[in-house]
């Protein structure tokens, strides 16, 4: 089931989270799956299922392994639900020559290529029979995207809801939840969006709690679950990381044990992709993880480092005041063992950031600006590095107020199709603003495993 509005700001994630949460206190198995390159949404539906965060998104991974990666996702799952992006028809402006349902990597483009049954949250606050005109052109704008529920966000009062009723009867799509005015469960924000799950816990899981009895109170659960179970049978097979990684074409390496894989995660460093972790066991990495803000040495045997994305702005006083860790990934890099980080990643690795010491491995300082910078980007390497042979074409996405300066070094890791040279590359280091979802992009999995198998051996 995907859960779609008309536009952001209309109760999506309040909607989808809630869902996911109440139908896993009644003992359903429920996945998880957010639209496109959003790493914060996915952080709260993971604590409603207990199961591992997922994104769909085309942009990144093509449309082709958009159905792959949700049966992978989905995989023992009763009930998956789907957060949309934006409004259900909007999406990345590119590929112009595309003719999809909306935009491209739309949650339209997302539903039509899993032919799933989409919900329509609508903030009904100053509405009433117009309603009925919303609802109406969204079912029928685009026949490949069946709109099959709608849910009504902030009601004011038992007429209100009465009038929105009434003026939905004739459009066909089913009310399946009212949701009052007075019931909004707090989710605190900042620079670029909800604060993530992983550095307000508990409160985190109280709020998904809320969420839950909220979503579980106002909508009827029965008629959703009828209408999910009305999605057709998928024949795609799921995607498969072993199966990846032997098409991606990286050389000559054996394979076998690579070795252990540090990847930074706590409450600084929130962003990632599932499939990324998944690529690396695969082929044959032990993953484990280490808290920059806590842990004041590497693992035991680390022979490769992933620092993903996540907010070390926030947290640069005590990222900066943990020495003994800074040390340890500084060596690490020195002694030539693989590294790979991306935008918040590329800011630990710096030398400083705001004023705050960092880990020093880049010869470069970051600061917080006041300009978001936010887009999917097309991307090619510009010399051999851990991640990318010199030529590799790539689209990632990139997402952040800060700014590094020197922007890039003598071997910058990509040059932008819209921008100037970015990043930090070598034999060992790749470190850049740019997130690529490894799934689209197996090879940059396998050339740093093979990496780490190299440095393993020596």
């Amino acid at each position: 089931m995907v859960v779609a509005a008309p536009a952001s700001g209309s109760g999506k994630t309040t909607v989808a989270t809630g869902l996911m949460a109440a139908f896993a206190s009644r003992g359903t198995r429920v996945s998880g799956h957010k639209v496109g390159p959003d790493y914060i949404d996915p952080g709260y539906h993971a604590l409603a299922t207990t199961r591992p965060p997922r994104n769909l998104d085309p942009a990144l991974c093509g449309e082709e392994r958009v159905a792959p990666l949700f049966r992978n996702g989905a995989a023992g799952a009763d009930l998956a639900v789907i957060e949309g992006v934006m409004g259900t028809f909007d999406g990345a402006a590119e590929p112009r020559q595309f003719h999809g349902p909306g935009d491209f990597a739309s949650t339209a483009h997302v539903a039509a290529l899993l032919s799933a049954p989409l919900i329509l949250v609508v903030d009904a606050a100053s509405t009433s029979r117009s309603v009925a005109a919303l609802v109406h052109g969204f079912a029928s704008y685009d026949p490949r995207v069946r709109v099959s529920g709608v849910i009504l966000n902030r009601v004011g009062s038992d007429r209100h809801e009465a009038l929105l009723r009434e003026a939905l009867q004739d459009t066909g799509v089913e009310v399946v939840g009212v949701i009052r005015r007075d019931s909004a469960v707090e989710t605190p924000s900042r620079h670029l969006g909800l604060i993530p799950a992983a550095e307000r816990a508990s409160d985190a899981r109280d709020a998904v709690a809320e969420l839950g009895a909220l979503v579980r109170d106002s909508c009827d659960l029965d008629a959703i679950a009828a209408l999910a179970s009305d999605a057709p049978p998928m024949a795609e097979r799921p995607w498969d990381p072993a199966e990846a990684l032997a098409a991606s074409d990286a050389g000559p390496d054996t394979g076998g044990p690579a070795g252990r894989v540090a990847v930074a995660g706590g409450a600084a460093f929130t962003f990632g992709y599932t499939e990324n972790t998944e690529l690396l066991r695969a082929g044959g990495a032990e993953v484990v993880t280490v808290d920059p803000l806590r842990d004041e040495e590497l693992p035991e045997g680390t022979a490769g480092l992933v620092v993903g994305g996540g907010f070390p702005e926030v947290h640069a006083r005590e990222l900066s005041d943990n020495v003994p860790l800074r040390r340890a990934v500084a060596g690490l890099a020195e002694r030539g063992a693989p590294v790979a980080a991306e935008c918040a990643g590329l800011l630990y690795l710096a030398r400083s950031l705001d004023g705050a010491p960092m880990c020093g491995v880049l010869p470069a300082d970051a600061h917080m600006t006041g300009r978001l910078t936010l887009g999917y980007r097309s991307a090619v390497a510009v010399r051999d590095s851990v991640l990318a042979p010199r030529g590799a074409r790539v689209r990632g996405h990139e997402f952040h107020r800060t700014a590094l300066s020197p922007a890039h070094g003598a071997d910058p890791a990509w040059q932008w199709k819209t921008d100037s040279p970015e990043g930090f590359s070598g034999a060992t280091l790749h470190a850049s603003y740019l997130h690529v979802h490894w799934a689209g992009e197996p090879l940059l999995a396998a050339r740093l495993l093979a990496a780490v198998r190299n440095f393993t051996r020596t």
